[in-house]
C-alpha cells in the first residue's frame, strides 16, 4: 500500500496543494483525521480530491446514486464510529465491501472485518458522498428504532389504560355518571379537560350546568372507559371520533351517542343521552295552540307535499318530526326515514341512518326511498342542493316528505330552499307549509311565583311592551326549589310558529322571494308567531317573560 506521504507528493506535483497553506506531511501522518486535513489544504473539491485517492491508490471509485442504490449494512456499526471513521459498510454479490475516504485506514478495514466475519474490499468514496449517505441511513434507523421503541410503549400504555378503565372505580365513575344525568333529565354530558384538571357539564333543559367531576378516576382513563363503551379506538387520540352504545342506567335502558374531540389538554367527549322509553309522543305535549293543532292535522292529511321544520340545533325539530311521524304511523301507510342519527325508534316505521362513510347520505338514501313504494318519506336535513332537489321530486310524485332546515323563522325557508338551487315553480307545486319552532323552559309548578306586572317593569326594560305584555297583568317568575334543583324551571315545551302555503303566500313563492313579504302575508292570513305563541304562555303561567326573551327575536 503507497504511503500519505507518497501522496502528498503525487498532489504537490500535480500543484493541488494552496501554496499559503503548507502541509507538514510528516506530523499529519497516522492521524486519524489526516487526509480530511489534506483534502481541506488542497483547491480539489470533495469528489475532485476522491478522484485523485482512487488513481493514486489504484482503487474503485464509488459515486452517490452507487452508495444510495448499495444494500447498506449501517445497522451491524455503531452511528459514531461511521461517522468519525467516514466509512460506509455495505454489500454486493462480490462479498462485502467498504466505501472509504481514508484508504489508508486499517484500523477501521480490520473493525469491518471482525463485525462482518468475513474479507472486506476497500472502494473509495468522497467525505461529502460519505455523510450524505450515512445521514439517510442512519438517521432512518434511529428513528425507526425510536418508532419502534415508542410503539412498545404506547402499547405498554394501551394496555395498562384498557385495564384502568375496565377497573371497577372507573366503571364505577361512569355508572355514577350516567345515573347522574337520569336524575337531573339531562340531555348531554360535557367532559373537558383543562390543566387544572377535568371539567363536567350537563345539559338540563338546554342550560349546561356544572357537577362535580369523578375525583377518584383518571381523566384518560375516564375517557378511554367511555371509548370503550362506544366501541371507539382508545388507541386514537389525535383524531375525533363518534360511537354509540346501550347502556342500562338503573332499571332503564338507554342509548347514547358519544363524540370525542382532540383538545390542547386531552380528550374532550360528549355523551348525547337519548332514554328508549321517551317513545311516549303525544301531540299535546308538544304545546302547540289548539288553532295550529288543527292545522297540523289538516296538513298531515294532505297525501302529498312538503313540509319543514325549522329552527337551531337543540329547538325540538326531531321530536316534533317523531311525533308527526307517530300520527301518521298506520298499518295502510309505508313510512321511510334517514336520520343522523336515529333518535326515537318507532314501531312500524323503516328507519335508516347516515352513514358517509360507505356513501349512505341523505340524498343517495332518498333516490332509494322513492324506489320503495312509500307513502311517507322523512328526510333528518336539508343540507345541499342534491337532497333539496330529490327531496322536492319526491313530494311532486305523490309523497308526503317530511323535513328540517337551518333558518330563523318559518318565513326564511323559503329562500333558503331557493338558495340551494330549488326552482321557484317546483316550490310553489310542493311546499304545505312550514313549522318554525323553539324551546322554552317551563316554571316549576311546585316553586314558581305568580306576581303582578309594575310599570316600573316596563321602564326597566322596554322588551316587555315590545312582546305585548302590558301593566296589571300577572306573570309567573322562577324561585328555585329541590324538585327543579335550584333553577326554577323543569322541563321544555316547544313554540311554534305555522305558516300555511295559503294563496297569498303561494303567490309571494318565486325566485325572489322575500322572506319579510311572505312573513306579513302569513301574520295577515292568521299566523301566529313565536314570539305571540310564548307570550300565550307567559299569560298562562307556563313559563318567564324572561326566558321567552332568551329564546325568541322581537320582529
Amino acid at each position: 500500500m503507497k504511503t500519505f506521504e507518497e501522496f502528498v507528493d503525487h498532489l504537490s506535483a500535480r500543484n493541488h496543494l494552496l501554496s499559503e497553506s503548507p502541509l507538514d506531511a510528516p506530523a499529519l501522518a497516522g492521524t486519524e483525521k489526516s487526509f480530511r486535513k489534506l483534502w481541506e489544504s488542497t483547491e480539489l473539491s470533495a469528489h475532485g480530491f476522491a478522484d485523485e485517492v482512487a488513481q493514486f491508490y489504484e482503487l474503485d471509485r464509488l459515486s452517490l446514486p452507487q452508495l444510495v442504490a448499495a444494500p447498506a449494512l449501517t445497522a451491524k456499526f455503531t452511528p459514531r464510529f461511521l461517522r468519525e471513521s467516514a466509512v460506509f459498510p455495505f454489500e454486493s454479490p462480490e462479498g462485502f465491501k467498504l466505501a472509504v475516504a481514508d484508504p489508508t485506514a486499517g484500523a477501521c478495514v480490520r473493525a469491518a472485518e471482525i463485525v462482518l466475519g468475513g474479507p472486506v474490499r476497500v472502494e473509495i468514496a468522497s467525505f461529502e458522498d460519505i455523510a450524505t449517505i450515512l445521514g439517510e441511513r442512519i438517521g432512518a434507523e434511529e428513528t425507526a428504532r425510536e418508532s419502534e421503541a415508542n410503539f412498545a410503549r404506547l402499547e405498554d400504555d394501551i394496555e395498562s389504560l384498557r385495564d384502568l378503565a375496565s377497573g371497577a372505580p372507573v366503571v364505577r365513575a361512569v355508572n355514577d355518571m350516567l345515573e347522574k344525568a337520569m336524575e337531573l333529565r339531562a340531555s348531554d354530558i360535557h367532559i373537558e379537560p383543562f390543566r387544572e384538571g377535568l371539567t363536567l357539564r350537563m345539559r338540563v333543559d338546554g342550560l349546561l350546568r356544572a357537577v362535580a367531576a369523578p375525583s377518584d378516576a383518571p381523566p384518560q382513563a375516564l375517557i378511554s372507559r367511555i371509548k370503550i363503551l362506544a366501541g371507539l379506538n382508545i388507541a386514537e387520540r389525535r383524531l375525533p371520533q363518534d360511537g354509540a352504545a346501550r347502556q342500562r342506567v338503573g332499571h332503564t335502558e338507554i342509548d347514547i351517542r358519544v363524540a370525542t374531540m382532540p383538545t390542547q389538554h386531552g380528550e374532550s367527549a360528549v355523551i348525547r343521552i337519548l332514554p328508549r322509553d321517551r317513545g311516549l309522543l303525544d301531540v299535546a305535549k308538544l304545546g302547540l295552540s289548539p288553532a295550529d293543532d288543527k292545522l297540523l292535522s289538516r296538513l298531515l292529511a294532505m297525501p302529498h307535499g312538503l313540509i319543514a321544520v325549522t329552527g337551531p340545533t337543540g329547538s325540538g325539530k326531531t321530536t316534533t318530526l317523531a311525533t308527526m311521524l307517530s300520527i301518521l304511523n298506520e298499518p295502510s301507510r309505508k313510512i321511510l326515514t334517514i336520520e343522523d342519527p336515529v333518535e326515537y325508534e318507532i314501531q312500524g316505521v323503516n328507519q335508516s341512518q347516515v352513514k358517509a362513510s360507505i356513501g349512505l347520505t341523505f340524498a343517495s338514501a332518498l333516490r332509494a326511498f322513492v324506489r320503495q313504494d312509500p307513502d311517507v318519506i322523512m328526510v333528518g336535513e336539508v343540507r345541499d342542493a342534491e337532497t333539496a332537489s330529490i327531496a322536492i321530486h319526491a313530494a311532486l310524485t305523490g309523497h308526503l316528505v317530511l323535513t328540517t332546515l337551518h333558518t330563523e323563522t318559518a318565513a326564511a325557508a323559503v329562500p333558503r330552499l331557493l338558495d340551494l338551487g330549488v326552482e321557484g315553480f317546483l316550490l310553489k307545486s310542493t311546499l304545505r307549509a312550514v313549522i318554525a319552532q323553539r324551546l322554552v323552559r317551563i316554571l316549576c309548578d311546585r316553586c314558581k311565583r305568580r306576581r303582578l306586572l309594575e310599570p316600573a317593569d316596563l321602564s326597566a326594560d322596554h322588551r316587555y311592551a315590545a312582546v305585548g305584555l302590558k301593566a296589571g297583568e300577572f306573570i309567573c317568575e322562577p324561585v328555585g326549589c329541590e324538585r327543579c334543583g335550584g333553577a326554577g324551571y323543569r322541563g321544555r315545551q316547544g313554540i311554534f310558529e305555522l305558516l300555511e302555503s295559503t294563496d297569498e303566500v303561494y303567490e309571494l313563492v318565486g325566485p325572489h322571494a322575500d322572506a319579510r313579504a311572505i312573513d306579513a302575508a302569513a301574520r295577515r292570513g292568521g299566523m301566529t308567531t313565536m314570539i305571540e305563541d310564548a307570550v300565550r304562555k307567559v299569560r298562562a303561567g307556563l313559563t318567564s317573560p324572561a326566558e321567552v326573551l332568551r329564546v325568541t327575536t322581537v320582529r
